[in-house]
């Protein structure tokens, strides 16, 4: 089979998706990766091939000068994505009405427009059997359903997007007929219509959707999703030779979210955090961005600070770890069987570490009761208590049961199959 897959330039979502990548390539498909021109060496970095395809528009540049328009909900997810963990009797039609209007035009038009027509024109040319993308590259699903090709979403945490189009569809059908207006569907029907087939779900929520997201963490609406197990991968590195030797002593780690650090300049601030961890027996190996590093305080001797180390290296060395609910993180911990301590400040952190918590893999601690005090009671009870380990091996035996990339591969040529059909016709009326 030809695969495609595809993304806006986000780097922390392309490392979610190559392990699968490399997966289709060495069972012998031709697989390829298109993004924007500016992002192709990351791509070639991690040994995949890259089709340079429309323009360098930045989505990050414009979060920087107006994270306003963000519009940032209740537990750090952008409105109206925030409701994937709402009761259902609490999402109203005017908040996802709302998010809607606000996002399609200010993030998902601006990720998305200047893709499509280079990607259209490159999978009428290459023939892709399959395209796998990023849950907001809607580009992706718009050119798989202009050539014909099978087409899912790989998600790279919870489904936040599908479950907020689960409540819209709900609640639009409660509406007056006058009243229904439907921004995602306005937006993408005209691109279904010149490209030559109808508008459809699949447009907005794939054919079918893969996910790393282990059952007890998840919450997913009515779709069809094919779990696979993470891998962790974070591009090139180097393992530094004082982690090759193990520990003398307990060691915790602690990371707090160095991509979104780096791209927006602004990092966790805790300034006693290391006070409140000096007097524990334990080595702490803490990987912070340079802008984070600023904000810490005293550092004191049981601390090693270094900007980056292989997570997948350095997890497996430690008895817990604290971090920023990052997914990458948090299953990377997961998959190791280390109890962690979740201490959220964006995105899908918050509703994740709750969940991590109510499974009694670890704990977690809102970010603005994060004094190192509290820190220290935390790290104190996971080191302690055998509960939290007991709870983390059960989420590692859940995270092992996932089929690795590997073991999807024959399934997802059937789906591929299943769902192939002849290319649209382009200029329909």
């Amino acid at each position: 089979m030809r695969i495609l897959f595809t993304t806006y330039p986000e780097k922390t979502h392309f490392l979610a998706m190559a392990p699968l990548a490399w997966a289709l390539r060495t069972a012998g498909h031709e697989v390829v990766f298109a993004s924007a021109p500016k992002f192709a060496d990351t791509i070639t970095q991690a040994g995949l091939t890259a089709v340079p395809i429309g323009s360098n528009r930045d989505l990050w540049q414009v979060m920087t000068n107006d994270l306003d328009w963000l519009a940032v909900g209740m537990n750090g997810i952008p409105i109206p994505y925030d409701t994937v963990d709402w009761p259902e009797n609490q999402v109203t039609w005017n908040y996802l009405k709302f998010g809607y209007d606000l996002h399609v035009p200010r993030w998902h038009k601006m990720s998305n427009v200047p893709l499509i027509p280079d990607l259209v024109a490159f999978t009428k040319h290459w023939q892709p059997d399959l395209v796998i993308w990023e849950p907001s590259t809607y580009a992706g699903a718009i050119a798989a359903e202009a050539c014909g090709a099978a087409h899912a979403r790989l998600l790279f945490s919870l489904d936040t997007y599908g479950v907020a189009r689960k409540h819209f569809l709900r609640l639009k059908a409660e509406q007056p007929a006058d009243q229904q207006a439907d921004p995602l569907a306005d937006w993408l029907g005209p691109y279904a219509r010149k490209y030559g087939f109808d508008f459809s779900e699949d447009l907005v929520t794939g054919q079918f959707t893969i996910t790393v997201v282990p059952p007890s963490l998840s919450v997913e609406a009515d779709l069809n999703y094919v779990p696979m197990r993470y891998v962790p991968y974070g591009g090139p590195a180097a393992v530094p030779a004082w982690l090759q030797k193990q520990p003398e002593k307990q060691r915790v780690a602690i990371t707090m979210g160095i991509s979104t650090a780096e791209l927006t300049g602004h990092a966790i601030e805790l300034p006693d955090l290391f006070a409140g961890l000096a007097e524990l027996d334990v080595e702490i190996v803490a990987t912070l961005s340079k802008t984070a590093q600023q904000h810490v305080g005293t550092v004191p001797d049981n601390v090693r600070m270094v900007t980056f180390a292989p997570l997948h290296a350095l997890v497996p060395t430690c008895t817990a770890i604290m971090h920023h609910g990052g997914i990458g993180t948090l299953l990377t911990t997961a998959q190791y069987g280390k109890p962690q301590l979740v201490v959220p400040w964006n995105s899908d952190g918050p509703s994740l570490a709750q969940k991590v918590a109510a499974h009694g893999a670890g704990l977690a601690l809102n970010l603005s009761q994060a004094s190192g005090a509290l820190v220290h009671d935390r790290l104190v009870r996971i080191l302690t208590e055998p509960a939290y380990q007991q709870g983390a091996d059960r989420l590692r035996d859940e995270v092992m049961a996932m089929p690795s990339p590997n073991e999807l591969v024959r399934y997802l040529e059937k789906l591929a199959s299943d769902h192939r059909r002849a290319p649209a016709i382009a200029g329909r009326s």
